[in-house]
């Protein structure tokens, strides 16, 4: 992060709300407290998880990679998303952050989520739309690249980052799973948000803001916001 470009985040977004923050108040709005709550794809510490230690009565982490200081009143499984261990229709509520545009079966994912769901319980989940600039970017850029990357431009541990497929990643993509699935979709989303990937030159980011701008104002440019935000449903019957 230059001091360029961290001058230009705090002058054009202090008040704006993170989709990360959006998809969090989502999660509040739908978890009841009797509820059974299941994040799909937790990283290894569970942050996001953590902040509903006081709400719902069953908290479950799923994730691949070993877990690290998991808090007491969460379950942690180390699984992949098509093979939960869990039994069936014993969840109210999935969420997932980040995690679906790994997915390199995501068919088979979407009909774990089904399984595993109460007839009534719902999916929210925030990925990466196909359609974003720094998504089209990075899917031209081979997997064994990224972690360098990602780590140069954002600062983050190459061990937590993970090859991307986005096969669930456009509206398109969200419904034709739901249906085959038999889930169904409740809402989707166009979220934009600072242009995170451009913070290592500032007049790069000054762009970012001018495109983030520009596709945020008007709704037939929606489809080329940063993030996608998706409800799924269970039927009841």
């Amino acid at each position: 992060m230059t001091a360029l470009a961290e001058k230009f985040l705090k002058h054009f977004y202090s008040a704006k709300t993170h989709p990360y923050r959006t998809f969090e108040e989502r999660v509040s709005e739908l978890l009841q407290p009797s509820a059974t709550l299941l994040d799909a794809g937790c990283g290894r510490g569970m942050p996001v998880l953590r902040k509903y230690l006081n709400q719902g009565s069953r908290l479950i982490g799923v994730e691949m990679v070993e877990f690290v200081d998991v808090p007491a009143g969460i379950e942690a499984f180390n699984s992949d998303l098509a093979h939960i261990p869990l039994p069936d229709e014993c969840v109210d509520l999935i969420m997932s952050r980040s995690v679906f545009e790994h997915l390199e079966d995501p068919a088979a994912v979407y009909q774990e989520f089904y399984r595993i769901l109460r007839p009534g319980g719902q999916v929210v989940f925030l990925t990466a739309n196909m359609w974003d600039y720094a998504t089209l970017i990075a899917k031209m850029i081979p997997n064994r690249f990224h972690a360098r990357i990602v780590k140069a431009v954002e600062g983050r541990p190459e061990e937590d980052t993970f090859p991307i497929a986005y096969r669930t990643n456009t509206r398109a993509d969200v419904h034709r799973l739901s249906a085959q699935s038999g889930l169904q979709v409740k809402s989707f989303a166009y979220l934009n948000q600072y242009p995170n990937y451009l913070m290592f030159n500032g007049a790069l980011f000054l762009l970012g803001v001018a495109y983030e701008r520009i596709t945020s104002r008007f709704n037939f440019l929606q489809f080329l916001r940063g993030w996608i935000l998706v409800t799924l449903k269970k039927p009841k019957a």
